[in-house]
């Protein structure tokens, strides 16, 4: 008498979307939910079998943040979860862009996470907020059309910026800009003009990712500002100073009013005709009481 073989039972897909997170250890957190709520069976012993792990308890000190996730672990997380072509690359690149240990390993893992389609259509502002603040003309571009004679040609909006960029960058940079609502169609002129909307992310490690792009590119600005702009158009001045903590949070709090007063200001001015850009820095050059041995 012959046996017969059992067919080979088809892990079945994952039971939570890759695609709809930006933070790995979340995704694997609503993975074991999910899963635990579907086959109470499952733990994480169950799981370190599937990936082929030794430690019983890798999952759960992965998802508290206790450990990272390898080179060699990723795949055998990826085959664990049953994640398969775009989502098992997705899910690496995950991993990659939340471990990342400098701004631009951040930047790279972040262009191939915002790179998926299934990523743009499950959380578009994501990415949209991330371009238009790694891009320091997109802002430019915003601000360029409260001119009146302002010209939608990207040939002229390209060739109206310092430095200059090219036509193909200006209409990306017009095409976001009115997708989010921060350049709308006057509905009587037909004219493009700033928009007012509120831009939001859920996701800190996004946040700061993309303030860090933009202050870093602005200061670019300002540095080649001194070689590129005459002194009647630009004021550049440092100040450094020994100060006591107690006084350092007065300066800071003053320079904050400061900003808000300037902004007062230029909102007032209907007539503007040159974009500028004011970039104010206060920070330590010595190490501070207390925070000695931080790196």
């Amino acid at each position: 008498m012959s046996a017969t073989k059992t067919p080979k039972r088809e892990r079945s897909a994952p039971s939570v979307n890759v695609f709809e997170f930006l933070d790995y250890r979340a995704f694997l957190r609503a993975f074991y939910t999910a899963e635990k709520a579907r086959r109470p069976a499952f733990s994480h012993r169950f799981f370190s079998r599937q990936a082929g792990l030794k430690s019983p308890n890798f999952l759960k000190l992965v998802m508290d943040g206790e450990r990272n996730l390898g080179n060699e672990t990723v795949p055998k997380f990826v085959q664990a979860i049953g994640l398969t072509g775009e989502a098992a690359t997705f899910f690496a690149d995950l991993v990659a862009f939340n471990q990342a240990d400098t701004v631009a390993e951040k930047n790279r893992a972040f262009e191939a996470i915002s790179a998926s389609r299934r990523f743009r259509s499950a959380k578009r502002i994501e990415g949209d907020l991330f371009r238009y603040l790694s891009h320091w003309y997109y802002p430019a571009i915003r601000e360029l059309a409260a001119r009146r004679d302002f010209n939608e040609s990207p040939k002229w909006i390209a060739s109206h910026l310092r430095p200059k960029i090219s036509p193909t960058d200006a209409q990306s940079a017009l095409n976001l800009l009115l997708s989010l609502g921060l350049l709308v169609r006057d509905e009587q002129t037909g004219k493009i003009v700033r928009g007012e909307p509120t831009l939001t992310t859920d996701h800190q490690t996004v946040r700061s990712l993309a303030v860090t792009n933009f202050h870093r590119q602005m200061l670019e600005r300002a540095s080649s500002s001194i070689e590129t702009v005459k002194a009647i158009h630009r004021d550049l001045a440092a100040l450094t100073v020994c100060v006591s903590p107690e006084t350092a949070a007065v300066v800071k709090d003053r320079i904050h009013r400061f900003r808000e007063e300037l902004t007062q200001i230029c909102d007032a001015d209907t007539a503007g005709t040159v974009v500028y850009q004011l970039n104010v820095q206060w920070f330590p050059l010595s190490a501070v009481p207390g925070e000695e041995d931080e790196k």
